[in-house]
């Protein structure tokens, strides 16, 4: 760079005359130091150096060199507590420095260029794009990139979340979306592909496998640590952050993924194929079609799959949110299958619930009916447990609730409102106020209520109820009377065996 000869005179009148170094002058005028060094040189003066005193880590430099030398990968720390313990005291953080300067640097790698036949093989990777805030969950922006190889037509789909059911959809939607099958897919080690591996020996994903089986292609990993093998996919995610996501408004993953095939149709198609530069992408894969494998006559099933255990509340949990199911069937061992827009719950082969599926997080999908029937199962056991006390306190009242039933009158109030009268009146004048009602032919409270009132002698006022906690009601327990008719028959047969 030229500058300007006022900056040239003033640098060296700094130096000469006012004698400072070049790392003052550079700061000082906001100069670069090499460019302070080229005018010096070019002066013919050798600029100042300032008198360097020795450094500690001197006499520890050939055992330095000579440890990276047989272990290149040796780590900073561990070569500096070997130092340490031949006597060295310098700080780790200046070793670390100077142990950069000498650890030697691997040679440069040539790579051949890979060239594949047409519709022989495709690249296929994950890509993390953030997050997305849906309500109060927090969920990974995931997009499942493909590109074939030979014409480099991109296939993108963005999903919320990279597990293993997503990674098949992004398949079987690639495919569809070609309406062909390539012979090869090139993997990264990926867990969704490759559950294991030494050396050449690899147990890949079972359920990948499966896909593979159905869609008749041959999957393949590429060598640890080897990402230029596949190189394409990877070109084509850093395409695919700076030309199409990079600024963009959406709303919704929807939204994204429809934005996602518009432009892969349109710029991503539209541009220079790498393999022939006379052809468009999409020319080219026009011409590679050609070569692909015809789909099969079913897709893939990519639902998820799930067991889930129903507790005492009529719900089940699946993905961060509460599914509703029928009372009937919880504390029961079920059964999810969901996909990106439903959730199904089944008992066996019985489809118990279907819901729209929820991407928030601690919310309760219902069903209305869900809800309502367990209300009224609530409501009638309630009036069942209240009927069945009743009748053990007093049992003259069976037949007022045995004629108030064929009337079709609420079982539930009468058997509430007679409760209210027993706890105030007691069990005697209940007894005889039930027998005045059901000779009178009322069976109703009101008529046992206006029995309990002539009862009542004159200028006294009627009795009040006590308000009493639930606790206190629930220690209140009615006993059934019994018979005592046995034991005077026993007290009658001792009397006869001793005249």
């Amino acid at each position: 760079m030229a500058i300007s000869p006022e900056l040239t005179a003033q640098i060296l009148r700094y130096h000469h005359a006012e004698r400072w170094p070049v790392g003052t002058i550079a700061a000082q005028l906001g100069v670069h130091r090499e460019t302070i060094m080229r005018v010096l040189t070019q002066s013919g003066t050798a600029p100042i150096v300032p008198a360097q005193r020795p450094s500690g880590i001197t006499p520890y430099l050939p055992f330095i060199e000579e440890t990276l030398k047989q272990f290149p990968n040796l780590t900073a720390s561990r070569l500096h507590a070997m130092a340490a313990e031949r006597g060295y005291e310098g700080r780790p953080d200046h070793f670390r420095h100077i142990v950069a300067r000498h650890r030697p640097r691997p040679p440069a790698q040539a790579y051949l260029r890979l060239r594949t036949l047409p519709g022989e093989q495709v690249q296929c990777d994950w890509a993390h794009f953030g997050h997305l805030q849906i309500g109060q969950a927090r969920r990974p922006l995931m997009a499942f990139v493909m590109v074939l190889s030979w014409s480099r037509r991109i296939f993108l789909r963005f999903f919320l979340g990279a597990h293993m059911e997503n990674f098949l959809r992004g398949h079987v939607q690639a495919f569809e979306s070609w309406e062909h099958v390539p012979r090869v897919v090139l993997y990264d080690n990926l867990k969704s592909a490759v559950l294991e591996r030494q050396g050449q020996a690899i147990r890949f994903n079972p359920t990948l496998l499966s896909l593979c089986a159905h869609y008749r292609f041959e999957p393949r990993p590429v060598a640890p640590a080897r990402g230029n093998e596949k190189g394409r996919v990877e070109r084509a995610i850093r395409y695919i952050r700076t030309a199409f996501f990079e600024g963009r408004s959406f709303d919704g993953i929807d939204d994204l993924n429809a934005q996602a095939d518009a432009w892969v149709a349109g710029p991503a198609s539209a541009r220079r194929c790498p393999e022939d530069t006379q052809l468009s992408v999409q020319q080219a894969f026009d011409q590679e079609t050609a070569h692909l494998m015809d789909l099969p006559a079913t897709p893939f099933c990519c639902d998820e799959i799930r067991g889930v255990t129903a507790a005492k509340t009529p719900y089940v949990r699946f993905d961060l949110n509460d599914y509703s199911i029928p009372h009937t069937h919880v504390q029961r061992s079920l059964t999810v299958h969901a996909n990106l827009r439903e959730v199904r719950i089944l008992d066996g082969l019985q489809l118990l619930a279907s819901h729209p599926r929820c991407w928030d997080k601690a919310q309760q999908i219902e069903i209305e009916a869900h809800v309502q029937d367990l209300v009224q199962h609530k409501r009638g056991a309630r009036a069942h447990r209240d009927t069945d006390r009743l009748v053990h306190a007093l049992p003259q009242v069976q037949d007022l609730l045995t004629e108030a039933a064929k009337r079709g009158e609420p079982l539930g109030r009468i058997a509430r409102e007679l409760q209210e009268l027993l706890d105030v009146h007691g069990r005697t004048q209940m007894t005889a106020a039930v027998t005045d009602a059901m000779g009178r032919g009322v069976p109703h409270p009101h008529a046992v209520r206006l029995a309990l009132e002539r009862k009542r002698p004159a200028q006294t006022p009627p009795p009040l109820g006590v308000a009493l906690s639930a606790h206190a009601k629930a220690r209140d327990i009615a006993v059934r009377p019994h018979s005592l008719d046995g034991y005077d028959r026993l007290t009658q047969e001792g009397d006869d065996a001793n005249p």
